[in-house]
């Protein structure tokens, strides 16, 4: 048997993009044969609606706010729900923090002003994990490609927002050739499109109980596949970008620029 999860879900009013509260979305994934979702709204540096004016405490309430309305609604109907954030950086790459809970981050207010090595590091030590989201994903507000191996621990290879199945290709061909895990996810912002069916997520061959369960998964590779279109993610080597390439290490600094073959 297989279980099947959502790794990457928004809602509204934590992610200012969010069309739906989260409890919309519980019976949706229900029908559509999931086993959990985790919630990732928008975090500090990404498209949060919370006004960031509001004493840190407050805020960590604020951003938590779509996550606890879909905890309570899966609860009530014996669903798993599991809490993870979406973090970007320079408005160019964007990362999924899973392991770590609103306790936690209630006592870590420098969370807003780290870099993406301090992040990594910060995750690590409290027993979490980073997982790279489309990271060749190429749209008006986005000035260049990062790419953070040595701040990630894995790779959404499969998003169901990215408008062209290149940047999944480039992205499934990026994680295998550096050995990273692979994930996928719907990066889903209206439930109607959950109940259309169109989602993406991850299977597993245990169901998990916690999101440390998850972070044990990625860290030893024993994600069993990604639900995706057919073909979705093939890599046939005439897949490019148009933006600069930036691939940086551990420590968040520029290695040197690129080019995609040296990467992929």
């Amino acid at each position: 048997m297989k279980y099947l999860y959502e790794t990457h879900l928004h809602t509204w009013p934590s992610s200012l993009c969010g069309a739906s509260p989260g409890a919309d979305y519980i019976q949706a994934y229900i029908d559509q044969g999931y086993t959990g979702i985790f919630v990732t709204d928008h975090f500090f540096h990404g498209n949060t609606s919370v006004s960031r004016k509001l004493p840190w405490r407050e805020w960590v309430k604020g951003f938590c706010q779509g996550y606890e309305e879909a905890k309570n609604e899966g609860d009530k109907r014996g669903f798993d729900v599991f809490f993870g954030w979406e973090e970007s950086f320079d408005i160019s790459d964007d990362y999924l923090i899973f392991g770590l809970d609103m306790e936690w981050l209630f006592e870590h207010p420098e969370a807003r002003y780290w870099t993406r090595g301090e992040q990594y590091r910060a995750v690590k030590a409290a027993g979490g994990c980073v997982v790279q989201a489309h990271p060749f994903r190429e749209r008006h507000y986005i000035k260049k490609i990062t790419l953070s191996s040595g701040c990630v621990d894995a790779v959404e290879v499969a998003n169901f927002g990215n408008h062209l199945e290149s940047f999944d290709a480039l992205a499934m061909r990026y994680a295998q050739k550096h050995g990273l895990t692979m994930t996928a996810g719907s990066d889903v912002h209206d439930a109607q499109n959950v109940r259309d069916g169109d989602v993406f997520g991850v299977y597993l061959d245990e169901k998990l109980s916690s999101e440390a369960d998850f972070v044990r998964v990625i860290l030893n590779k024993q994600i069993s596949g990604i639900k995706t279109y057919p073909g979705r993610c093939d890599f046939h080597g005439n897949e490019t970008i148009s933006l600069p390439l930036e691939v940086r290490n551990a420590n968040d600094e520029v290695i040197k620029r690129k080019k995609l073959k040296e990467v992929i």
